[in-house]
């Protein structure tokens, strides 16, 4: 355990070093909330904000989660990744430490999110809601971290990360629930909403804002963070640089 709040630290620390990119990452996912929720016209709600305000968390989730490739390949590029795992230390921690930090760090811009969703007017039930809220993100971005820290694993430069990274987190945001609702999409569209692991968290997220208890979401979405993580577990066990 001590090793997993080693690497989280150091993650952390490197974070918040870089003042522009703190800032950006908390600016941006609410410039989206606000620009998004607040500008576009819809015709199949009211209330598009209180709508949209789940796609977006899951979204913002999706994207910082999806960064944590680009950790990997810093680490290995700088050569820190052949002396972390010649360390005595178990070489998964170094998975879960950077899994930590992705996800807390994608908490931290939910946090923002749902302050200035709930100054726009945004309603949440109850505090068990928020906890739930809370619980859904980080499970998803434990699955989406696991994945994409062993990616990078395998990859050898920004560049290529980069590329992966474009083709997995924009089709998979653009064919999920989180702009229309099922009813409203075309039928080929609903299909691929309907297989895509976003949506199942944005569903879930959703029935969080408007009260319910989504158990089978949440219990979906914890196993396949285990599995991920069980995945990640056996891939740096094995590593090679």
């Amino acid at each position: 355990m001590k090793a997993v709040i080693y690497y989280f630290e150091r993650d952390l620390v490197k974070w918040l070093r870089g003042r522009i990119t703190v800032v950006s990452s908390l600016v941006m996912p609410a410039a989206w909330l606000i620009l998004v929720g607040l500008a576009l016209p819809t015709k199949f709600t009211d209330n598009y904000l209180q709508f949209i305000t789940p796609g977006i968390l899951v979204m913002t989730t999706l994207f910082s989660s999806l960064q944590g490739g680009s950790l990997m390949i810093f680490d290995k590029m700088l050569g820190f990744l052949n002396k972390f795992l010649a360390l005595p230390s178990p070489r998964e921690s170094m998975l879960y430490g950077k899994i930590l930090f992705i996800s807390v760090r994608g908490l931290l811009q939910a946090t923002v999110l749902l302050l200035i969703a709930s100054l726009l007017g945004v309603r949440i039930w109850n505090p068990v809601n928020i906890i739930l809220i809370y619980l859904t993100l980080f499970l998803f971005s434990v699955f989406f971290s696991a994945l994409s820290t062993m990616i990078g694993l395998y990859l050898s430069d920004h560049d290529s990360y980069a590329a992966v990274n474009g083709m997995i987190s924009m089709p998979l945001f653009f064919t999920s629930s989180a702009l229309m609702p099922y009813e409203v999409m075309p039928a080929w569209l609903r299909t691929m909403a309907r297989l895509n692991p976003v949506s199942y968290a944005i569903d879930s997220t959703r029935m969080l804002f408007e009260g319910g208890i989504p158990v089978y979401g949440i219990l979906g979405l914890a196993i396949g963070a285990g599995i991920m993580v069980l995945l990640g577990t056996y891939q740096f066990r094995k590593a090679v640089v």
